[in-house]
């Protein structure tokens, strides 16, 4: 059985960018040793070599293009985070959205450097047409939710169980995270009761005035 994956996007928040990204990187780490859980922290791009020199726990990247090496200024390659330290990334946020073939081309890019993939889909519907392309985890994130405060686990609970039942059907093996709205202990439980292996959150935790305090209640809603 997989561990309970907490994946905490740092965004390009100022709570979370150089010297505050690495000391959240070490709370993450520090909390999260209590309890069954593979913490995954999401740093801005300039950030992955310092956290990853300084901490344990895994570091992705918030966005791979599906490209390798040549002309492609400005972009981001897997052979590039792979060589700061990454051990994955995000793809297809609902803030750096991707087409179709794009994901494609940025999951095998991952997957020819060993980075692990967690695709991130808005419905039923793209959660299914993610979990044909075998990436690891799908992350289902309604973009009217993100940011909200409102869990996507109360608010629309069936877009998570039906991820979760496309993807068995499809490809088994891909785990479904659920994301928006996610920052408590109950928002956690209930993620995990509807199905899925874990969640995906970011503003609940980098914007609170004590994330250390807030980290500690989002995994109480699973047992240390």
């Amino acid at each position: 059985m997989k561990m309970t994956k907490i994946v905490l996007n740092f965004k390009t928040y100022t709570e979370a960018t150089g010297l505050a990204a690495l000391e959240l990187s070490r709370i993450c780490e520090e909390v999260a040793a209590g309890y069954d859980v593979e913490m995954v922290v999401v740093p801005q791009t300039a950030d992955i070599r310092l956290i990853c020199e300084n901490v344990s726990i895994p570091v992705f990247s918030q966005h791979v293009d599906g490209v390798g090496f040549g002309g492609y200024t400005g972009s981001v390659t897997a052979a590039s985070i792979r060589g700061a330290g990454a051990a994955g990334t995000l793809i297809n946020h609902s803030e750096r959205r991707l087409q179709l073939a794009e994901i494609e081309a940025s999951i095998s890019a991952c997957r020819t450097e060993g980075l692990a993939t967690i695709v991130c889909t808005n419905n039923i519907a793209t959660t299914r047409a993610a979990a044909a392309l075998k990436p690891d985890y799908v992350a289902v994130e309604p973009p009217e939710l993100i940011g909200s405060g409102i869990p996507v686990s109360k608010a629309d609970p069936g877009i998570v169980t039906g991820s979760v039942e496309a993807v068995k059907m499809v490809e088994p093996e891909v785990g479904v995270l659920c994301g928006a709205g996610i920052s408590r202990g109950e928002d956690l439980k209930a993620a995990l009761e509807l199905g899925s292996v874990g969640v995906l959150l970011a503003s609940g935790i980098i914007r609170a005035k004590d994330q250390r305090r807030a980290l500690e209640d989002l995994l109480s809603g699973i047992r240390g």
